[in-house]
């Protein structure tokens, strides 16, 4: 993005580092400085070893080590001078004003002209900091309020001030749009702005209620959870995760900040527990545990809670909630529940939604500003103001004014209404005013959202859809459960290939799913395996190889554009694709060892092609042999698309999107510049050395079982991958084409599907979510 080339961060905390690393997986390079510890030999030493943390960090802060190396690491008594080099200054320095501001006055006369300031904070005013500083100083700063871990966490908070420059703003939203991939909400100059704004009194509101109602935490977990569509960690979980120890200061920042009369103060109230569980160390999962612990005594790991009412742990139990279950899925049902679930349900999340109406007008101005700030800051499946039309507004009213509490004014100002609606084929949001608007994207983003208001799909079945995107472009969306591959996505797959071939000129297969492809359903292959439908299984596995290698020779080229997980069968179809265009959280692995089968869609195929020609090795056919066989025998998975580059799950020349939300655009277009000449690929040859090669992989297996490394059914599974990329019974004077190794895989697969082996791996990842080590 032109405007930033080069970064700089001050302050090499948890918060300061990630955002350096997360500058530098956008290929962006960067300085983290932080000060000089006293009496230290080396005086960069808190960056540098920011830096090596996060080499470690699990999950990791860099989406490839390799990215480290655009990160100059220094402190800021010596290397100040680095500043004028940066068009971006992030300040991540401890919350204290005098330390901030003693720090701006020294960025000011380091920096160059016209270079943007930010502050991390979220709880000092942007009009403090900035006071008492210069008139230029003041144009070019801004409040960047990124969340932790800022790689994952796609929500930034920008906050301008009255000298603020309009360009100053648009420069750093556009970079944190198009390279950073954040979502980029403008708040106003308020306490905790909007995420933490509402998401700390959600999450104070839910402990004080808890307590009061004396529930199990594991009740209020299930209850403020996946029902009203928040993660499963629900509140208690959550906390643990973010830490127990930042409750309180947190809290006490809030109640300080905000105007007395706002109603945070009627439930920031001491909760002695929590206080008790920090000074003896439970601060969460970064301590000994929080709410949450596991008992190790004795050499076991047992799962405990703690009880609120005695504050002693106690085993963790599973939540029986009578009121979720007779609710389904009616919100207003849960909360009118006549029993301590229903009333618990109501009190947090009815006094949370009524506390974000009150925010409309001050924290932000827009309805959409505020939902999407809680959908990406606290991973809330709808934000607030789309609960509030799950209830209906009238609803929400009625029961407020029941209870004798007051109504926010845009609750009244919507009565009858919704605060969303489509018209004209349009999502609109209702105003400050009172009158509908277009619910507008950022210029050059397309989401098949937008695209279903208006026009019916191409194609359809129960498993997947064909949609016109426009420009002669074919979208092929995944619907299945966790969008895995299923004989209903293979037949409208087929059935796609040939409408595009008449209708359209390129193809884009992606999904708004949370992933793009869990890989094929295991529990239509386990049935099949139970009744002894071998054939049936084995005809599957075949529609599979013909589909994507029909995919591959199309006339017309294929993009694959993936986002989260691409597993299995959903790796094997973007091996066959033309190009890629993925989301840099992109997750891509052959895990079919896991439930004791190889990957039979051309996985191995296609893998053992890709490390042959476009692997740095040394020459001959067992480098590339050797390497997909790692691959592949360990399930590995690349935790990101920079990290799928590497293991060549994706090419070289394969393209990254930062934002989720520029992906299908981003697709779209790769997909255009291919059609002009555009030819399929030739079918790939291989000269593979057979049983000579399957013996050499056989014996480091065999060397991994005797150091307890590898599993008794780990060698049958990898002997059978060990024959597939061998290439069977062949030597190196034999020419193989694609249809050989098809064939191998499936007959590999279909031998390891009848192993009870096989199938007791497959029942476990099933039941359990887990693989077997059997």
């Amino acid at each position: 993005m032109a405007g930033i080339n080069k970064v700089a961060v001050i302050g090499a905390g948890v918060m300061g580092a990630g955002i350096a690393a997360h500058v530098a997986n956008a290929g962006v390079p960067v300085v983290l400085l932080d000060i000089v510890p006293a009496g230290a030999e080396n005086r960069n030493a808190i960056a540098e070893g920011a830096v090596a943390r996060m080499l470690k960090a699990d999950p990791a802060p860099f989406m490839s080590k390799a990215a480290a190396r655009l990160v100059t690491t220094g402190n800021t008594e010596d290397h100040l001078g680095l500043l004028a080099e940066c068009d971006w200054i992030v300040e991540a320095v401890i919350e204290r004003l005098d330390i901030k501001q003693a720090l701006y006055a020294r960025i000011d006369a380091a920096r160059k002209p016209g270079s943007v300031v930010s502050s991390n904070t979220s709880t000092i005013p942007l009009a403090a900091l900035v006071d008492g500083l210069g008139e230029g100083f003041a144009a070019d700063f801004c409040i960047t309020h990124f969340f932790n871990p800022p790689r994952y966490m796609r929500l930034l908070e920008v906050v301008g001030g009255a000298k603020t420059r309009p360009e100053a703003l648009a420069t750093v939203s556009a970079f944190a749009d198009h390279r950073l991939g954040k979502s980029v909400v403008s708040c106003k100059d308020r306490p905790g702005f909007i995420a933490n704004r509402l998401g700390v009194y959600w999450l104070q509101a839910a402990v004080a209620e808890a307590v009061d109602l004396d529930l199990d935490i594991e009740e209020a977990d299930a209850i403020i959870g996946r029902p009203v569509g928040i993660p499963k960690t629900g509140v208690f979980g959550l906390l643990d995760l973010v830490g127990l120890d930042l409750m309180p200061h947190v809290n006490a920042s809030m109640a300080q900040a905000l105007p007395k009369d706002d109603p945070f103060h009627a439930i920031n109230r001491p909760v002695p527990l929590v206080d008790r569980l920090i000074a003896e160390g439970y601060t969460g999962r970064k301590g000994k545990g929080g709410f949450y612990r596991l008992n190790r005594e004795g050499g076991r790991k047992d799962k405990e809670a703690i009880d609120l009412a005695s504050g002693r742990f106690r085993p963790q139990r599973r939540a029986e909630v009578a009121a979720v279950k007779a609710a389904g899925r009616k919100l207003s049902a849960l909360f009118d529940h006549d029993s301590k679930h229903g009333r618990y349900a109501w009190r947090v999340m009815g006094a949370t939604l009524t506390y974000a109406a009150t925010l409309l007008g001050d924290a932000a101005d827009a309805v959409d500003a505020i939902d999407e700030a809680m959908r990406l800051g606290y991973n809330w499946k709808f934000g607030p103001f789309e609960l509030i039309d799950k209830l209906g507004v009238d609803w929400l009213v009625a029961r407020l004014e029941a209870e004798g509490r007051a109504v926010p004014a845009i609750l009244r100002k919507a009565a009858g209404r919704p605060f969303y609606r489509i018209k004209a084929g349009r999502r609109q949001v209702l105003g400050l005013d009172g009158q509908y608007r277009d619910v507008l994207r950022p210029d050059g983003v397309i989401m098949l959202e937008d695209i279903k208001l208006t026009t019916e799909p191409v194609l359809k079945n129960g498993s997947a859809a064909l949609w016109d995107i426009g420009d002669g472009v074919a979208c092929l969306e995944f619907t299945s459960k966790m969008n895995s591959m299923d004989p209903d996505i293979m037949d409208l797959l087929n059935k796609s290939i040939r409408r595009v071939k008449k209708d359209f000129k390129a193809l884009v297969i992606y999904n708004e799913g949370s992933n793009f492809s869990a890989g094929a359903n295991l529990g239509l292959a386990l049935f099949a395996a139970n009744i002894a439908a071998w054939t049936e299984i084995e005809n599957m596995v075949a529609q599979g190889q013909e589909t994507y290698r029909a995919l591959k020779y199309a006339p017309f080229p294929v993009v694959g554009a993936p986002s989260g997980m691409a597993l299995g069968g959903g790796c094997e179809i973007l091996l066959h694709c033309d190009a890629v265009q993925a989301h840099a959280e992109t997750y891509v692995g052959l895990v079919e060892v896991g439930v004791g089968l190889v990957p039979a869609w051309g996985g191995c195929k296609e893998m053992l092609h890709r490390w042959a020609t476009l692997g740095r090795l040394p020459k001959g056919p067992m480098p590339a042999i050797g390497k997909v066989f790692e691959i592949v025998s360990t399930a590995t998975v690349a935790k990101s698309a920079a990290e799928a580059k590497e293991l060549l799950f994706l090419r070289p020349d394969d393209g990254i999107t930062m934002n989720r939300y520029r992906l299908l655009a981003d697709a779209k277009a790769r997909a255009l510049a291919l059609v002009d000449n555009y030819a399929p690929p030739e079918p790939p040859s291989f000269v593979l050395p057979g049983p000579a090669a399957k013996v050499a992989m056989d014996m480091a297996v065999g060397g991994f079982r005797r150091l307890g490394k590898a599993t008794p059914h780990d060698e049958v599974v990898s002997g059978a991958l060990a024959e597939v990329l061998s290439g069977g019974d062949t030597d190196v004077i034999e020419v193989l084409d694609e249809t050989a190794l098809l064939d191998l895989e499936r007959s590999r697969f279909m031998r390891l599907v009848r192993h009870p082996g096989s199938l007791a791996r497959t029942e476990a990842m099933l039941m359990t979510g887990k693989p077997l080590r059997n």
